[in-house]
Formats: C-alpha cells, structure tokens, sequence
C-alpha cells in the first residue's frame, strides 16, 4: 500500500482490507513439512481492533500438535544435514527472502487488518525494514562468521598443544512473538536461528496468526527447507503454548512479550536448563536537558503515540529541565489534541486501535489509577469519540499525557503499553539519571541536548540497551537490541543475537613431537 496521496484510495476503510486480508490468509499451521489443520479440527476467531469485527479462523493447536511440531524439529536437528549444512541455509534463506518479497502487499494488508498497524508504520519498522535486512543480514554471517578459530599453546611436556573453538548450533528453539510488531519480530527471530542451523517453532501471538502461517506456507512451498526446520503453531492456549517452556527437547526459548510472562518462561525452562533469550517490557525515558530547543521535545512526544503506543521501547517517561517543564507540558499537550487517530488504512494516522478491549481496559484502568493517586491528566485519559461508524467496535485510546507523578508512582514504574505519555521535571543532569535509573526496567531511552558530548556523557550513565542521542536511530538488523534488568536477557540481531543461537566447544589436540 503506498503512502503517495496520489495513490491512495480514500474509499477505502479496515473493513475492506480486512476483507481482502482474511480471504489471503493462511489458517492452516506448518508441521513438519506438510500445512494441516489442528488435529482436532478446532479453530479460533480472529477479530480486527480496529473495527471489532469478525476476520476469520485460524487453526487452534492442541497439546498433542504441539508435540507432534517439537518432535519434528528435534527430528529435523539430529538427523538432517541442516545444521552442518551452511550452503543449504543460505540457499534457502535466500528462497524465502524472494518468497517474501513477492507478497509482502498482502502481508502489509494483513499486518493492517489483525494489528491494527497504520499504515504509515508498515514503510519502516512494522515491514519495510524487517524485510530489507532482516534475512539477508544473518545470511551473509553464514559465510562471514567465525565458525572455528584455533588456540595453540599450553600441553605438557613440551608438546604442542593445539585447541580449536567451534561454533555450533544450540538445537531446537521455541520462538514465541507478540502481536504489536508481529513479521518483524518473528523475521528477526527466525533469521539468525536458521541461519546459524537451529530448528524452529515458531508460536505467534494468537491476536496476529496469519504473518506466521503465511510464512509456514511460503516455507513450505517456496524454498527448500527440510521438513520439520521450520514449524508454525497457532493456539488461542497460554497452557498449551506453555508447553514448550517445559518439553526437554525445547533447547532454547526465544521470546518477546510481558516481563511477566519471561520470568515464567525463566522458572518453566529451569529444569531442563534452557537457554533463554527474552526481550521484555520497557518504560524508558526522553531526557530533554536545559540547553534543548524546547521545539524537540515534539519529536520525542509523538514518537509514544506511533501504534497506539504499543512498542516496549516507547520513551513513555519524558523528563525535562525544570527551566523548560511548563513550556514542554504545554506544548505536548497541545500536540497530542491534534494527533491523528483513527482508521490504520489511512496514510495520515499515527494512532490506531490498541490489540484488543482486554488491552484497552488495561490502558485505561492504569489512567483512572494514576488519576486517583493525584496526578493531573492534562488530555485524554478516555476513549476516542466522533471515529466513523464502521470503527465503532475498535478499541480506540485518545492520546494522554499526564503530569503531576513523581517516579515512584504506578504510572512512572509499570508498562502500560498504550498512547499514554507521563511528564516529569528535574533539575540538573544528575537528577535526570537518577531518575532514568530508578527503574526495574532497563530497554531504550533518549536524549536531547544542544552538545553532543553532554548527550553522550549521558547515555553511558542511563542502564539501558539501546540509547537515542538527538534523533539517533539505533535500530537495525546490525544493531544489538535488548534490555538490562528486567527487560530481558539477550540480545537480538547483530552479532550478539547471531551467537546466542549458537554453543561453544573447545577441542584440543595434543600433537606429538616430531623425532
């Protein structure tokens, strides 16, 4: 869908697209090479947030599916060439790259019609980007990493000592995904697994299946990987999902979602000593500092309102100079009125629906509290009014900023993952990192100031993952992403994501002294 206003057609709402989406979509799951129904025949619903309405089916995974999905990708690691294979992987992640190309205005439609992604979104991180480098990135790494290196030295008795590093693949991964950035996450979450040989389930978001059955089905018929690599399961079950936190021939759970949930994950996988990579929540900061142009903080406002605020990384906290506070609540709250909210198809709107009622009740229900403890709700804090008719049944959040919360509040600590923006002063530069820090989370952040060396100075001193210097972008298939605390353990992509795919073992080899 391009954003070109010549091109966009106007007539066109989310009722039509998801009418287009749901007549695409794959309902079925990929096992083990073949695309099937669940084995007891169930299905489940998915509904659009943003009009209410009814999309269509798909499958619902049992627990015996689930199993048979496992057992395939555990046959699939011991007993195929795929994780020796590197010429194989790169082929046939090549394959799927060009599979993927080739229909990605239907996963456009599709990311539009079950996220409620607007459409502006998905010409960058919601699509655009993730099917650029995504891929292609860990692709190359096949060729360019350093699988072995060599070690010489130590031994006994003079002999020569000879110890050679190997990088090998972990095993089978239990990939779990959300519903706010569905195909960018699971690209980014299956590229460097399969490229650095593991095999795959990948269990998305209940709210989101078709990105992934979409997927299972290009995998399936468009490239040449073997059965039972890539599986695709579809359940609407926290308890049948769960149990590939606790089958043993899960090696590794790869997982982005609620803190909540990856602690669970973390306890579940114990037993079996589980390798673990988990992006978590996220309440981060934007520090504007006293030599900023009071102008800048629009940018770092308005970024909270993309998605209806659904992304972990959102600067949901923005903490600025005392000397510029009254001015910066002012115009945040001016901006935010004006906000574009409504229909994702439109090129114009910059906030959409949240996922479901169950997310907006929770939006709304942190507002109220924040309310009742004494803050000061200078816009929003409710549900949109005056949308269309045909978005009446969509889950619609009027952009809010609040002011008047110290950082200890519920409000300041908790992710509330909607268009929900909190303001809050401080006074000098070690005041602000104070408070940055004072936090359980530890994911994104950003900083605007006049001097670069003051906004660097800064971001080594904040505790998160990813830092923002006046705009900087650190996104990018390159780019190690994850949290410190409770935001999670590991990184994805970059170097760092490529490796926590892989074991290490060390062979030595004594090597006789020549007569």
């Amino acid at each position: 869908m391009s954003l070109t206003e010549d091109q966009v057609d106007r007539t066109e709402t989310s009722v039509d697209v998801g009418v287009r989406a749901a007549a695409r979509a794959e309902s079925r799951m990929l096992i083990d090479g073949e695309l099937v129904a669940a084995s007891s025949g169930a299905t489940f619903d998915n509904f659009s947030p943003a009009t209410g309405l009814l999309l269509g089916a798909t499958a619902a995974a049992g627990a015996d599916d689930i199993s048979l999905a496992i057992a395939a990708a555990r046959r699939a690691f011991d007993e195929t060439d795929w994780s020796t294979n590197r010429a194989l992987r790169k082929r046939c992640l090549t394959q799927l790259q060009v599979a993927i190309e080739s229909e990605k205005q239907d996963l456009r439609e599709e990311l539009i019609a079950e996220a409620g992604a607007p459409a502006m979104t998905t010409q960058t991180a919601q699509l655009e980007w993730p099917v650029a480098e995504s891929l292609r990135y860990p692709a190359g790494l096949i060729d360019d990493f350093e699988w072995e290196r060599t070690l010489d030295g130590g031994g006994l008795f003079g002999e020569r000592n000879v110890r050679t590093v190997v990088k090998e693949p972990v095993g089978v991964v239990a990939a779990i995904t959300p519903s706010n950035f569905p195909i960018e996450v699971i690209l980014n979450k299956l590229g460097p697994a399969l490229a650095a040989g593991n095999t795959v389930v990948l269990k998305p978001d209940p709210n989101t299946p078709w990105n992934a059955t979409r997927l299972g089905r290009l995998v399936a018929e468009r490239t040449d990987i073997p059965a039972g690599v890539l599986n695709v399961v579809t359940t609407p079950s926290n308890d049948v999902a769960g149990l590939v936190g606790t089958d043993p021939r899960v090696d590794m759970i790869s997982f982005t979602g609620s803190t909540a949930v990856g602690k669970l994950l973390m306890r579940q996988g114990a037993d079996t000593m589980k390798r673990m990579f988990l992006e978590l929540g996220g309440k981060s900061v934007a520090i504007v500092l006293d030599d900023a142009n009071p102008a800048a903080v629009l940018g770092a406002a308005i970024g909270v309102c993309v998605h209806a605020g659904q992304a972990c990384a959102a600067t949901t906290r923005m903490l600025v100079h005392r000397s510029l506070y009254d001015e910066a609540v002012a115009t945040v709250t001016a901006a935010y009125q004006n906000v574009p909210v409504g229909d994702p198809v439109l090129p114009e709107t910059l906030v959409g629906p949240v996922i479901s009622a169950a997310q907006k009740d929770r939006v709304l229900m942190a507002v109220e509290r924040a309310r009742a403890e004494g803050a000061e709700i200078t816009t929003g804090g409710g549900t949109v009014d005056n949308l269309p008719e045909h978005l009446a049944g969509g889950h619609y959040v009027e952009p809010t900023v609040i002011v008047g919360v110290d950082n200890s509040a519920a409000i300041a600590q908790e992710e509330v993952f909607g268009p929900v923006l909190i303001v809050m002063p401080f006074d000098d530069d070690d005041h602000a990192v104070r408070i940055a820090n004072d936090s359980a989370y530890g994911l994104a952040g950003a900083v605007i100031s006049r001097s670069m060396e003051r906004g660097m100075d800064i971001a080594r001193r904040i505790r998160t993952g990813s830092f923002g210097v006046n705009g900087g972008m650190f996104y990018g298939a390159d780019a190690p992403f994850g949290g410190y605390k409770n935001s999670g353990v590991g990184r994805q992509c970059g170097i760092e994501g490529f490796q926590q795919y892989l074991e290490t073992k060390t062979i030595a080899c004594r090597v006789p002294r020549q007569r």
